[in-house]
């Protein structure tokens, strides 16, 4: 009896040790940090307060795109996220190529059954479960498959990401160069209006001139509040893909090198259904999904059940013959996969699945041609008409003016067509940054959507035929 009891708790301290191993298993260091967070969250006096992201000084003023992006792909929480969801699934590969934990089973009879052999007072049993040939693997696979349809979604959301912050980046750009030439022309305005004042003075014209340069001095200071008004939301969108606060002091560089426009369609299509991230992830989608019609194909197949039983047999028993051998049993099952129906449907639908993955892939991968021309018809034309303002209008907008402010000064035009080619003037310069702004806005997007530049056709862009060409620089 003491022989058995030792057995007993033996057998118990395993249960015991097995439970307890693996209950202090090592966690992410994140995820530490992040129980932590939730926990100072809840006792912080102003919980408000700690919730706003920092400023980082480092990142004020003006600084060069690539540097807010190499800041956004460490920080931005979108692709932090998808890393994680990354690392999750890869995390469930080795989880589906593993068995399920053996069953130990432990039966004791209050009431000891009484046999010839002896007393039973205690059956211990233990049995393990393996799957057909190939079952874990094709499992273990479907996992992989959707840890890289995962991979391919992070690699899409830091290429959304650096697009977010390119786009916010040159809309900066756009209000601090529209600001600045807002500026310039309210300063020429001034002078227009001294040189009203002069003539009113010398009873050359009459007041009205005066009057209509100070109102239009006016609405200059309402555009500019406009503008100083778009330049905090702008510095708040650029601050939120960064994950800083939003009163961070960004701001893009006042001159920017030349602005790359596309030129060959038909390499941007093949770069596009070669390199895009989300095809790659249903490409992904569709091979698991393949892989998952072999999985439910495997439920044809019978699983092997394999353990044993042992009975403790007391030393004494109703038979003068009892010899108190304790008893040791081998037990072998299958599971019986004879529900044709059930069977056939899991089938039915794993291969229906997959075709809808196929059928998802065709139409995104129309959906990213025809994205692919409509932001290469939009680059072309915004190329265009960028061209158009700097080799055309804006110098003859600049001489019309010149012409024009001589020309009042001797009284040979009136104030209202002097003011009018002040303004058109000042239109066609926030134009020619918008259309800057925008083109580089529209490449920035044209680059997330065939998958970066970058890659084996890169060495095209640049190059006569290629893919990129740069414009000319703002005289």
């Amino acid at each position: 009896m003491a022989t058995r009891n030792s057995i007993y708790f033996l057998l118990l301290g395993v249960v015991l040790m097995a439970g307890c191993k693996s209950a202090h298993q090592v966690r992410d260091p994140e995820y530490s940090r992040v129980i932590h967070s939730v926990e100072q969250a809840w006792h912080a006096p102003d919980p408000a307060t700690d919730a706003v992201n920092p400023v980082y000084m480092h990142l004020e003023g003006p600084h060069a795109v690539e540097e807010y992006i190499q800041f956004a792909l460490e920080q931005n929480p979108d692709i932090q996220a998808a890393r994680k969801r990354m690392e999750s699934f890869a995390y469930q590969v080795p989880v589906a190529a593993s068995l399920q934990d053996p069953m130990l089973n432990l039966t004791v009879q209050p009431e000891p059954v009484q046999t010839a052999a002896g007393q039973q007072e205690l059956i211990l049993a233990a049995n393990q479960k393996f799957h057909w040939f190939g079952k874990l693997d094709t499992r273990a696979s479907v996992a992989e498959a959707q840890t890289n349809v995962a991979r391919a979604h992070l690699a899409a959301a830091e290429l959304g990401t650096i697009a977010k912050v390119k786009r916010a980046y040159y809309e900066l750009y756009f209000i601090q160069q529209a600001t600045a030439v807002t500026k310039q022309q309210q300063a020429l305005l001034g002078q227009i209006r001294d040189v009203a004042n002069k003539r009113y003075a010398a009873s050359l014209t009459s007041q009205q001139d005066v009057l209509r340069a100070d109102l239009e001095i006016s609405n200059v200071e309402n555009e500019l509040i406009r503008l100083r008004q778009q330049m905090e939301s702008g510095q708040a969108r650029l601050a939120r893909i960064l994950h800083v606060a939003p009163q961070t002091n960004v701001l893009a560089l006042d001159q920017l090198p030349p602005e790359q426009a596309p030129r060959d369609l038909a390499w941007l299509q093949h770069q596009a259904v070669a390199a895009r991230p989300e095809l790659h992830a249903q490409l992904a989608a569709l091979e698991r999904d393949q892989l998952a019609v072999d999985l439910a194909q495997y439920d044809y197949k019978p699983d092997v059940t394999l353990g044993f039983s042992w009975i403790d047999v007391a030393d004494a028993g109703l038979s003068p013959v009892a010899n108190g051998r304790d008893a040791f049993l081998l037990t072998a099952g299958v599971n019986l996969p004879i529900y044709q129906r059930r069977l056939d449907s899991s089938v039915r639908s794993a291969e229906a699945k997959a075709v809808s993955s196929a059928r998802e892939y065709d139409s995104l991968r129309d959906g990213t041609l025809e994205e692919v021309t409509d932001l290469f018809a939009q680059a072309k034309s915004q190329q265009d008409l960028l061209t158009l303002f700097r080799e055309d209008i804006l110098p003859k907008a600049r001489q019309t003016l010149e012409v024009s402010s001589r020309a009042y000064n001797v009284g040979e035009v009136d104030f209202l067509q002097l003011i009018d080619n002040w303004r058109q003037l000042l239109r066609y310069e926030v134009m020619n940054y918008r259309s800057e702004a925008s083109l580089r806005q529209t490449v920035a997007e044209l680059e997330r959507v065939v998958g970066g530049f970058a890659g084996p056709s890169a060495e095209l862009i640049g190059e006569p035929g290629g893919a990129l060409q740069p414009l000319p620089p703002p005289q």
